[in-house]
């Protein structure tokens, strides 16, 4: 290893981010619709409902039954079958922004038979309550990949009765 390596490695953590991965044995395209379509979403994920289509430049809302409250998402890009880029609400005090960055990726694998599902969201501070927030937030997108591949493979629901 490097001095600049070592000097790397030694910095000071500023921000933290997480990557959450899982494989679904359904084409990319198939996998990108079961997110982008609110009335897909809504089956596996956002249990109290979604709506509007994750397109570029829309605001769109989850809902969560087992989370009260309807959160507002602001789609930034959404290129099928590939990529996903929404803002939201992030916890009081757990960044400088208000809004965290999730980017859902979707590359395929087998042939394109599979594809390969990794969730990456950033931008909290690296303190007490950003980790906290960013723990709750990768707990969160880890259980929705589970949720999208059981309802996609097997048709069933995980989140129901799971939360509440």
């Amino acid at each position: 290893m490097s001095q600049i390596e070592i000097a790397a490695d030694m910095a000071p953590l500023t921000e933290l981010s997480f990557s959450v991965s899982g494989r679904v044995s359904r084409p990319p395209a198939e996998v990108f619709e079961a997110v982008a379509d609110p009335a897909q979403l809504s089956r596996y994920f956002t249990t109290g409902g979604a709506r509007g289509r994750l397109e570029p430049g829309a605001e769109v809302s989850w809902d969560f039954a087992d989370f009260p409250g309807r959160f507002p998402v602001v789609v930034l890009e959404a290129k099928a079958p590939e990529r996903i880029v929404i803002e939201w609400a992030a916890a009081p005090g757990s960044n400088d922004t208000g809004t965290t960055r999730t980017v859902f990726e979707f590359a395929p694998i087998d042939g394109g038979a599979r594809t390969l599902v990794t969730i990456t969201e950033s931008t909290w501070r690296a303190t007490t309550g950003g980790a906290k927030s960013a723990f709750g937030n990768c707990e969160g997108w880890t259980g929705m990949l589970a949720a999208l591949k059981a309802w996609l493979e097997h048709g069933i629901n995980l989140r129901d009765g799971f939360y509440k």
